[in-house]
């Protein structure tokens, strides 16, 4: 039942004053500021009874008199929802009164050092205002203050309170403002603590994003401040895969349908390049383009990647048929040196260039269904650890004659 009532306040709270148009944080400081004002009205309410009960009727009207003017500030906030006059209002009344009661009690001694109350102050400037207005005033409780040890000599010697009544107004005084500057403070650790944790997780968020559009090598590099990310690799090894018949496919299937068929696939794909520790550049439509010894170098770069597209041609055998059609990839692999880096400032994705890149493509479009062809720079690497079987000469589009061989399977 309590929970229940506690919500219901703190709801109603922040309604007062309430503006669509407010920023997250203008519309705490509002909330915040409004139910402090509440406690405020019920410590002056205790305070002006209690002084008035210890024949004390001066100093009790304070206290009572902060929250008539409290209330109607609250009201006209609520009525006008001008939160800047609002707010300075709070604070001059939080400010001025304590030292008007110190006052009529004769002193600082003898108010039991109430106008520390005054201090909360310049607390509030720091929280429920901007930064720039704090050192205002706590410049105006600092005088408040001094100017208080001055009229203690001058003060009334004496009140209607006991010295035992005095000295528990020092705790409660002490302690209240205490505990005020507590509950301010653990509120806003709470919530800085929130915000802390929203950022992390959009920090994690951005981190995962940044992954799978770069590698965590490049990622880190990124993130550490360099602009242009440009590596030579003089050893890697390119791999390119076409799906067979793509275009007829698009033609007899729906676009749901052809986009499920091309996630399922590449996504066991990203799976095996994530299991051979390869780097995928890019997908292309029906094309998927894969790289090894980028952007970590790497001896084995060619193993790696034979291993790889022999395990994309055996998930491919294992697929069910696709309307009536065993999906089938060419692929083409070649070996060499690669320039690596980022391009683009929106949309920016890591890439990889030069003739190995354009080698690696020609391979894949001059080969056959269901088959890896190789170049005589990765055949040279594999012989001795890959059943290859030689092709022949043929001439590539752009390169001339070449020499091919298929890759087959590992040798035992």
């Amino acid at each position: 039942m309590i929970p229940i009532m506690q919500e219901r306040l703190l709801s109603w709270v922040g309604q007062i004053g309430f503006d669509p148009n407010d920023q997250i944080e203008e519309r705490t400081q509002k909330s915040l500021l409004v139910a402090a004002s509440l406690l405020f009205l019920l410590a002056g309410l205790i305070w002006g009874i209690a002084y008035i009960g210890l024949h004390e009727p001066r100093a009790g009207l304070i206290p009572l008199s902060y929250g008539i003017f409290s209330t109607l500030s609250v009201v006209l906030f609520a009525w006008t929802g001008k939160y800047k006059f609002f707010r300075f209002s709070q604070l001059a009344l939080i400010l001025l009164l304590p030292f008007f009661l110190m006052i009529a009690l004769g002193g600082f001694v003898n108010s039991s050092a109430v106008i520390l109350w005054s201090v909360v102050s310049p607390l509030g400037a720091l929280l429920f205002a901007e930064f720039k207005f704090a050192p205002r005033w706590l410049t105006a409780y600092l005088c408040l203050l001094i100017l208080s040890g001055f009229l203690q000599s001058i003060a009334s010697p004496s009140n209607n309170l006991s010295k035992e009544v005095i000295t528990l107004f020092f705790v409660l005084n002490i302690g209240t403002v205490s505990a005020f500057f507590f509950i301010l403070l653990s509120y806003f650790i709470g919530l800085k603590n929130h915000t802390y944790k929203l950022l992390q997780i959009e920090q994690e968020r951005s981190d995962t994003l940044l992954l799978n559009v770069l590698p965590s090598e490049v990622a880190l590099r990124l993130k550490n401040g360099e602009r242009v990310i440009a590596d030579h690799f003089a050893n890697t090894s390119i791999l390119f895969a076409d799906l067979v018949g793509f275009t007829s496919l698009s033609a007899e299937s729906s676009p749901v349908e052809m986009v499920t068929v091309l996630n399922d696939v590449y996504s066991e794909f990203d799976s095996l390049v994530e299991k051979h520790k390869l780097e995928k550049i890019r997908t292309m439509g029906d094309g998927y383009m894969v790289v090894s010894g980028v952007p970590v170098a790497r001896h084995d770069h060619a193993q790696a990647i034979a291993n790889l597209a022999l395990e994309m041609v055996t998930c491919m055998k294992n697929r069910a048929p696709f309307r009536g059609r065993q999906l089938q990839f060419r692929m083409g692999i070649n070996s060499g040196e690669v320039i690596a880096g980022i391009i683009g400032l929106k949309k920016f994705h890591y890439d990889i260039w030069g003739d190995a890149v354009n080698t690696a493509s020609r391979m894949e479009s001059h080969g056959e269904p269901g088959k890896i062809q190789i170049s005589r720079e990765t055949y040279l690497l594999l012989m001795d650890d890959f059943i290859c079987e030689p092709k022949g000469t043929m001439e590539i589009k752009g390169k001339g004659l070449m020499e091919t061989w298929f890759l087959v399977g590992k040798k035992n």
